[in-house]
């Protein structure tokens, strides 16, 4: 039988051009709906100038042709249209520059980071108006992780801005193979970021030192996003001290240099991870019982043995990944809480952590809440903290508040 003819999809439909258009600024867009939120979805994006480019900053309107204010236009994007300036005055790439310098400013000049470490976040993408692009700073190095097009047609503008600022010298820089596809990124656009730097560095926080690893590291190295809970458990940590998930061991050597306690035990997955740690203790010149091992089964193992702990940290790594995930990784939270709890002696320190960005505030701690209760435990909350300050969350943006923290004892 004869195939039958292929379907054709049929070309878009052009947008009509706004009325009044004329006058208007180029490149622009312009929005469907009305919202102040940073990331504008296709569905909401109406009409846009033939001019617009992947990457350009562009003028952007309401739908009722009243100036909005200014983003970055990549019509391949999952988001076309992300909204960095709201406001009728006109914003440029000046604008956007001083957008970089006054981010560098409030952490350096005003949060003064300096005085307690030379580990912390320079740029926080959209909560610094810049959207996209991540920025930490290393002691004498960058970690500078790309996610937008418009960010990454502008960091060879913005790297001698970094560096004399803030007194660094080499970068690493990082783009997510699919979010450059999907973005458009191309690599050779920008030389620094095939050039070789440093595969490691150490840093200072609060007194303990650490070896951050750009090649086998997590995110941008190191999780800069904990410095202040790692402080806060070196104050509150007594006894026996279980860190569970503890990556290259930062909430392990709080308890052990800060807090003074004798007994600390640590337990990862990840082999490289507990190599590290071993190399910070070393660094730190102290003892900590590291064990490579899966923290579900491990738990499972030390439940039948009996053993328990004084003060328990719990930060695994994200468990939801996507929303169609989530109920899963909901599961693993209220099991590996569980396991935790039952590690706990009564009257013990009890931290808990989440990075999923999927998971609110209020579920985490239900969770948190549910779980113990479950088990035959009361929690006496002591405190709910998130990142340092060097990790703002704008208004417009409050799912960007990733990182929570429940301190509790556990009755």
């Amino acid at each position: 039988m004869p195939r039958p003819p292929a379907r054709r999809t049929p070309p878009p439909i052009p947008k009509p051009t706004p009325p009044g258009s004329e006058s208007w600024p180029r490149p622009w867009a312009q929005m469907k709906y009305y919202t102040y939120h940073p990331a504008i979805f296709p569905n909401m994006v109406g009409a846009v100038s033939k001019d617009a480019g992947a990457g350009d900053l562009v003028h952007i309107f309401d739908k009722e042709g009243r100036r909005f204010g200014a983003g970055y236009f990549n019509p391949k994007a999952r988001v076309p249209l992300r909204v960095l300036h709201h406001g009728e005055q006109a914003f440029g790439e000046d604008d956007l520059d001083a957008l970089l310098r006054q981010a560098i400013r409030l952490r350096r000049d005003v949060l003064k980071l300096n005085a307690d470490s030379d580990s912390w976040r320079v740029v926080h993408s959209d909560a610094d108006g810049l959207s996209g692009l991540i920025v930490d700073r290393y002691a004498d190095a960058l970690s500078i992780e790309i996610t937008t097009l418009g960010a990454w047609r502008r960091l060879r503008r913005w790297l001698p801005i970094l560096h004399e600022e803030l007194g660094t010298r080499e970068q690493v820089i990082r783009v997510d193979p699919d979010i450059g596809l999907m973005e458009g990124i191309r690599i050779a656009d920008v030389p620094e970021a095939t050039q070789a730097g440093p595969r490691s560095v150490k840093v200072r926080e609060h007194g303990v030192r650490y070896l951050v690893n750009f090649e086998a590291g997590h995110k941008t190295g190191f999780f800069c996003d904990q410095r202040d809970n790692r402080l806060k458990l070196g104050r509150l940590a007594s006894g026996k001290v279980l860190d569970l998930c503890t990556y290259t061991g930062g909430f392990a050597l709080a308890a052990r240099v800060l807090a003074g306690c004798e007994e600390v035990t640590a337990v990862d997955l990840d082999e490289k991870a507990i190599a590290q740690a071993k190399q910070n203790a070393n660094l730190n010149q102290t003892r900590i019982d590291w064990i490579h091992a899966d923290a579900f089964t491990w738990a499972r193992q030390m439940l039948k043995n009996g053993a328990q702990w004084d003060t328990l940290v719990l930060d695994p790594p994200k468990l939801i990944h996507h929303r169609d995930k989530k109920e899963e990784g909901i599961f693993k939270y209220r099991d590996l809480n569980a396991l935790a709890l039952q590690l706990l002696k009564k009257g013990g320190l009890f931290v808990t952590c989440s990075c999923s960005g999927l998971l609110g505030t209020d579920e985490f701690e239900e969770l948190v809440i549910g779980t113990a209760h479950r088990h035959g435990r009361k929690l006496q909350i002591l405190d709910r903290t998130g990142p340092g300050l060097d990790h703002p969350v704008m208004s417009n943006c409050p799912e960007s508040r990733y990182l929570k923290v429940v301190w509790a004892r556990a009755l």
